[in-house]
């Protein structure tokens, strides 16, 4: 069993049509402009409306893969694609249909229910663990019920975890949540057999440790989850940002945000490297999705990232807003090494 990870940035990918390849494909995303059709897929797709920066073409296809024929299935709206162990699922629940009653938000009822469904599918599936989520909801910033729904989401997450009695600290996954101009709550997520070792930052406090100033519920997320299996190790590691503790660091400057961001990234890198004791996984080899608040602010990323990284690591930026209005740039990356003894 592995899983790989792959994009359409230089190079084809299995499409719809495709045969056996296509087969071993799990699911993936779509991300930029997605205003023209799109050809219907086999397997899952989160469409992730994000304005794709400094790239060519419009959209960038991404793709999970693996070694073995997938199975294709839908439980309560979530279109799914399981191999052996692992499997990739995407659904998207529409706010409207959840009433806010009381100080429960539509986005709180909405980011419940799906977390429901996400577990109830595991638990049929007997796939108990979750590696890594994909959040995406529009006006991530904006208030309403008194409560910015960056927080509402927050609350609709952690009273799921607790519901179903997973745990809401420490053993949870990656996961990054990122704000759009508009669209549904969209949920991309990676569940299977075998556990994954979560990792944290020294240099910050867990999420799911923040204080009470951050919002009613601590965010559900591990700075990164290290995957063990038969032949190889991934890594997956949560969006990452401009802060230290705590805090947002840097305020209205983004090169320093950008420093900060790939700071703490190096950091988790090396926390992974001294608990893997397998393999080392190096800042360049890593891929990365990189997303920006303001578009005029990429040049100033692009810059500070290409000092560190280099002219073949795969990085993807695009335009979209931060679980944080202080924060200017968030960046999430994955990355997968053989085992030589597997």
């Amino acid at each position: 069993m592995n899983l790989a990870f792959c994009s359409d940035v230089g190079r084809p990918l299995p499409t719809a049509e495709a045969g056996a390849e296509g087969e071993r494909v799990l699911g993936g995303s779509l991300i930029g402009c997605l205003s023209t059709a799109r050809p219907p897929q086999r397997w899952p797709v989160q469409a992730v409306a994000a304005p794709l920066l400094g790239h060519a073409s419009d959209t960038v296809q991404e793709l999970w893969t693996t070694g073995s024929e997938c199975q294709s299935g839908e439980f309560e709206g979530i279109a799914y694609r399981r191999s052996r162990g692992i499997l990739f699922g995407v659904l998207e629940v529409d706010e409207p249909a959840f009433s806010a009653s009381g100080r429960e938000s539509s986005l709180q009822g909405a980011t419940e229910e799906a977390y429901h469904r996400i577990f109830r599918l595991m638990t049929a599936q007997g796939l108990p663990h979750l590696w890594r989520v994909w959040n995406y909801l529009s006006d991530i910033n904006r208030e309403t019920n008194g409560l910015e729904r960056y927080r509402q989401f927050n609350v609709g997450r952690h009273d799921a975890f607790v519901a179903f009695g997973r745990a809401a600290t420490g053993d949870v996954p990656a996961a990054c949540t990122i704000g759009l101009r508009q669209g549904p709550l969209s949920i991309a997520f990676i569940a299977a057999r075998t556990a994954a070792l979560p990792i944290e930052n020294p240099r910050q406090v867990s999420a799911y440790h923040y204080p009470a100033e951050y919002g009613p519920r601590s965010p559900t997320f591990s700075r990164a989850v290290l995957v063990t299996l038969a032949s190889q190790e991934t890594l997956f590691l949560s969006g990452t940002a401009s802060i230290v503790g705590y805090q947002t660091v840097h305020p209205g400057d983004i090169a320093e945000q950008s420093r900060e961001a790939l700071a703490n990234v190096e950091a988790v890198v090396a926390e992974a490297n001294r608990q893997s004791r397998r393999t080392i996984f190096a800042l360049p080899r890593l891929s990365y999705r990189v997303y920006v608040r303001h578009a005029a602010d990429f040049p100033a990323v692009r810059k500070v990232l290409s000092k560190r990284l280099d002219q073949a690591t795969e990085i993807l930026f695009a335009q979209a807003d931060i679980c944080r209005q202080d924060l200017l740039v968030e960046i999430e990356a994955m990355a997968s090494n053989t085992l030589e003894d597997g």
